[in-house]
């Protein structure tokens, strides 16, 4: 008789005792009760693991439901799955031609569906029901690892021809793949165990595509309200438009490119359409006369003050003259900045700004006063000032960049009539193929960690970096002033590819492309 090994585990600094083998599911299933949602994963000694891994060592865990980010990421890739699953059944899986994941809009997904069928309503509201009944089954996803050569030839014959070329770039001779019923997928994440996990959701149409309407990381037990800005929608379609037409909608497009030797062909092409979209931007800036602040706001690392030097070269083509002013030369120093909840410096708060003093010298400005702009050392914590003067003459225009810079609070001492703002966002379009989409606060989260080491005096693991209000404040909050007052304002969509060689991984968009803030995607070869 084999003897059974035991294993301990430590959760919240208790030790308990499994069987070795026992399935994460069945240990999560103990703790369940003392969390609100759906355990989804767990985090072994500081790695992530699907539930139907089995326990191999003592260890600590941890839970997550969807309140969690890897949480909310594994149900979201877990219902796109339940939605390509019974949107074959419903119509027949060889009447469906093509499924594509686009973006993210307003804690939903945007999807476009091609095939012999119409889709409406009706259609969406039949989808929707086989998705619930599937819940209801409490179908098993099952993971496989099978050979990458035989994924390519399976993808291809199901038609899936977006994956089929992205894993030819695969250096690994396994892949792992994810069966529901009788559809088998590719999924670059973590999956949840069965379809009983998958509650929540909603289907509904939308221009020319549907919505796939999920739950909020905050509220992971409804589906959340769907409150989209037109203007980020239409950014976002104009730039896949685009990428349509240049033939680098996923990842293995791209690929494809560069191994056919066309990689400069595509950065040159991209960098033509950046540099005539700001030079339009800025054409329409200098026919307004009144205008003498341009107010650039976006999220944290997406590009703004990249954004700001280009749109000034612009600007000087136009016969102005452009002055760039970052409103971080504005915080309030080190020992005055206020701090969240967790005794954490809040940088991203409006009260981490010395307002006052920004607008006292906006106004000086104005009234044609000699103004020394300051420089805040981010190393130090303090405002320097080293001789910078400035004064504005009839051709001198300031071009002011900041999270906040769309928040009429911050500016509260300049008319709008002198303002002119735009708005910019790293809206990532490249995604990983048509069901896999890139996360653009993920791709700023890199960016971050990159600038802050290099600038900051932060390095990747200081609290500051992984802050939720970094990513979240100018994107949604009122305070912030933001996507909330769009109405009047330009938005920039923004990616940034670096030139590269193929890389054999479904993982290689990681190493060709980042965030930069031009527009409405471009392609370079500096990779800063």
């Amino acid at each position: 008789m084999k003897e059974t090994i035991m294993l301990q585990i430590i959760v919240d600094g208790k030790t308990y005792t499994y069987p070795k083998g026992t399935p994460y599911r069945v240990i999560a299933a103990d703790f369940q009760k003392e969390f609100p949602y759906d355990i989804l994963l767990v985090n072994r000694s500081g790695k992530l693991c699907e539930l139907h891994k089995k326990l191999d060592r003592n260890c600590t865990l941890e839970f997550l439901t969807a309140a969690d980010k890897p949480g909310m990421q594994t149900y979201e890739r877990s219902t796109v799955l339940l939605l390509l699953k019974s949107f074959r059944d419903v119509v027949g899986r060889d009447q469906v031609e093509r499924i594509v994941v686009e973006f993210t809009l307003s804690h939903a997904l945007f999807l476009r569906a091609q095939g012999n069928f119409t889709l409406d309503e009706a259609l969406l509201s039949k989808v929707e029901a086989r998705m619930h009944e599937l819940v209801l089954a409490a179908l098993p996803i099952e993971k496989r690892s099978v050979d990458t050569d035989d994924a390519v030839a399976y993808f291809q014959q199901a038609g899936m021809l977006d994956k089929a070329g992205l894993l030819r770039f695969r250096i690994s001779s396994k892949v792992n793949t994810y069966t529901l019923d009788d559809f088998t997928d590719y999924f670059y994440g973590y999956m949840a165990p069965d379809t009983s996990y998958l509650k929540w959701f909603a289907l509904e149409q939308f221009e020319d595509g549907f919505l796939l309407r999920l739950p909020s990381q905050q509220q992971p037990d409804a589906v959340a309200p769907f409150t989209p800005s037109y203007k980020v929608f239409e950014a976002q379609r104009s730039s896949e438009s685009w990428s349509q037409a240049l033939r680098i909608s996923n990842v293995g497009d791209v690929n494809d490119l560069i191994a056919e030797g066309k990689a400069t062909q595509m950065v040159l092409a991209q960098e033509a359409l950046m540099e005539k979209s700001i030079g339009d931007i800025a054409a329409e800036i200098a026919g307004r006369k009144d205008v003498r602040f341009v107010m650039i706001a976006g999220p944290s690392s997406s590009g703004k003050t990249t954004f700001s030097h280009r749109l000034s070269t612009q600007l000087m083509a136009c016969g102005l003259r452009p002055h760039a002013i970052a409103t971080d030369n504005y915080f309030k120093y080190r020992e005055d900045s206020p701090k969240d909840e967790n005794g954490n410096y809040n940088f991203e708060c409006l009260e981490a700004m010395d307002v006052a003093r920004f607008n006292e010298d906006m106004t000086r400005l104005l009234q044609g006063e000699t103004v020394e702009i300051p420089y805040f050392n981010f190393k130090t914590g303090v405002r320097e000032y080293k001789g910078d003067f400035l004064r504005l003459g009839s051709q001198d225009i300031l071009v002011i960049e900041g999270i906040h810079c769309l928040n009429d609070q911050f500016s509260y001492a300049l008319s709008a009539d002198c303002k002119y703002k735009i708005y910019i966002s790293c809206l990532t379009t490249l995604n990983v193929d048509d069901h896999n989409r890139i996360s653009t606060t993920d791709a700023r989260l890199l960016r971050r960690i990159a600038r802050d080491a290099r600038t900051r005096g932060f390095t990747a693991s200081a609290k500051r970096t992984f802050t939720p209000a970094a990513f979240a404040c100018a994107r949604t909050s009122p305070k912030a002033g933001c996507v909330s007052t769009l109405g009047r304002t330009s938005v920039i969509p923004s990616i940034w590819i670096t030139k590269a060689t193929p890389q054999r991984t479904p993982a290689c968009w990681a190493r060709v492309s980042s965030c930069r803030c031009l527009t409405p995607r471009s392609v370079g070869a500096s990779g800063k």
